[in-house]
């Protein structure tokens, strides 16, 4: 009893998710949170992340202790002769040390680590939008792929009544065997594009299904939506795309940071050309034992110094100190003026991989503008030719019945009006890809 009610509880909520249908905002949504690229480089954030809290800390001073234990045993030289010197010796000391003065290197290596810092988060942001343009055009493709479906289901079943038509003219004499030949011939051909059709959409979802990293592809479907006839138009014209994508685009503030990370590194390798100030501080104490004899030497009466216990010794040896040190860079082979010039070699680098990016985006939004006219004018020829299709095969249905035309003639117009409906279609979910990616660099976020 108690497992049947499990399966009752159960089962709903398990056809429910095998009956769910992603929206286009889910699939975006699911892809940057779980794509590997993304992961990848959020750990590479985080790395960056760390740098600049350890870069932080040489603000503070370094501490550290030792601790020493020393057993010798023997002789020791002592004049032109020796003496027994079995002995344990043990200290020990902590001390502190800090950089007073290293010409500002500490705030500049923050900066640059600062600026590294705000592009791996840039490169993330990047990475995000490349993979949401890749499953909205894949999302767009398995609607288009739908739709042609839907043609191909029509398309069979107007060869179905042609079909059904030509077997009762057949039957009765009034057409030839010729003619129920051919209208079987071409409703297979039909069912046979209906299934490759229904294939294509098998696979654009699991070509999205692997963009999403989903193990159960399957079962995965998409939300039917209903794009209209009526195509939009652009939000803004290429000019002002161009502006906001240059003011906007991750790949550009990534590019601009790693400039600035360069120049800093410059500024980083200047600090090698002067001196460098450190002050530390320290306490210790030891203690010393000789191990053939309890005594440490004699007074100045002769009376015998017993050893002091290590508590003792170490209340009575207890020392400080302080220093001060200046290193003077004088002469090291010329390495810090090579590395002054590398760092910037560097700062040219970044600043052409800057224009190459700039350039990649000009491009994208040059080509969306492009394509967005091209598929206009292509979706408005297309719907003239799906009219006089349209109207062609009305005209060829008519000739048929009234015996003025072949069944040849039905077949031609009805393939012609499946693949002006196609046409359509394509150039339809063209326009819209084209028409997003281009709202997409004028900052509007996707969706359908």
């Amino acid at each position: 009893m108690k497992k049947i009610l499990i399966i009752v509880f159960i089962l709903p909520f398990l056809i429910l998710q095998s009956q769910k249908k992603w929206s286009l905002r889910e699939c975006v949504d699911h892809a940057v949170e779980h794509n590997l690229q993304v992961i990848q480089n959020k750990y590479s954030k985080q790395v960056q992340d760390v740098n600049l809290k350890m870069a932080r800390k040489d603000y503070f001073p370094s501490v550290s202790a030792s601790i020493g234990n020393t057993v010798s045993f023997g002789q020791t030289p002592l004049g032109t002769g020796s003496i027994r010197n079995d002995r344990f010796y043990n200290n020990a000391n902590v001390g502190v040390e800090m950089v007073v003065y290293n010409h500002g290197k500490i705030a500049k290596v923050i900066r640059k680590t600062e600026f590294d810092v705000q592009a791996s988060q840039y490169d993330i942001e990047a990475i995000k939008n490349d993979i949401s343009l890749q499953i909205t055009q894949q999302y767009l493709t398995t609607l288009l792929n739908k739709e042609i479906v839907k043609i191909s289901e029509s398309a069979v079943k107007n060869a179905q009544k042609q079909y059904d038509r030509a077997k009762i003219t057949t039957k009765v004499g009034t057409t030839a065997q010729t003619v129920l030949a051919e209208a079987k011939s071409a409703l297979a051909k039909e069912k046979q594009n209906l299934k490759t059709s229904e294939i294509n959409v098998g696979r654009s979802l699991f070509a999205l299904a692997q963009l999403l990293q989903l193990s159960d592809y399957k079962t995965f479907d998409v939300e039917d939506v209903n794009v209209p006839d009526q195509l939009e138009s652009p939000l803004s014209s290429i000019d002002e795309v161009l502006t906001t994508a240059y003011e906007t685009q991750p790949q550009l503030k990534a590019a601009e940071n790693r400039i600035k990370a360069a120049e800093a590194q410059t500024s980083v390798n200047k600090t090698a050309f002067w001196p460098t100030i450190k002050a530390n501080i320290g306490l210790g104490s030891f203690y010393n034992n000789l191990l053939n004899t309890n005594l440490a030497g004699f007074d100045n009466f002769g009376n015998p110094i017993m050893e002091h216990t290590l508590f003792q010794q170490y209340k009575d040896n207890f020392g400080q100190n302080m220093g001060l040190s200046v290193t003077i860079p004088i002469f090291n082979k010329g390495i810090t003026k090579l590395q002054v010039e590398q760092s910037k070699i560097n700062e040219s680098l970044a600043n052409n991989a800057l224009e190459q990016e700039k350039q990649k985006v000009r491009e994208s939004v040059q080509k969306a503008q492009f394509d967005v006219d091209a598929n206009y004018e292509t979706f408005l020829a297309a719907v003239e030719t799906e009219k006089s299709t349209q109207l062609a095969l009305s005209f060829a249905d008519d000739s048929y019945a009234a015996g003025r035309s072949t069944i040849y003639d039905v077949n031609i117009a009805r393939n012609n009006y499946a693949n002006a409906q196609g046409s359509v279609v394509q150039a339809k979910y063209n326009y819209l890809f084209s028409l997003k990616v281009l709202n997409f660099y004028s900052g509007s976020p996707l969706s359908l």
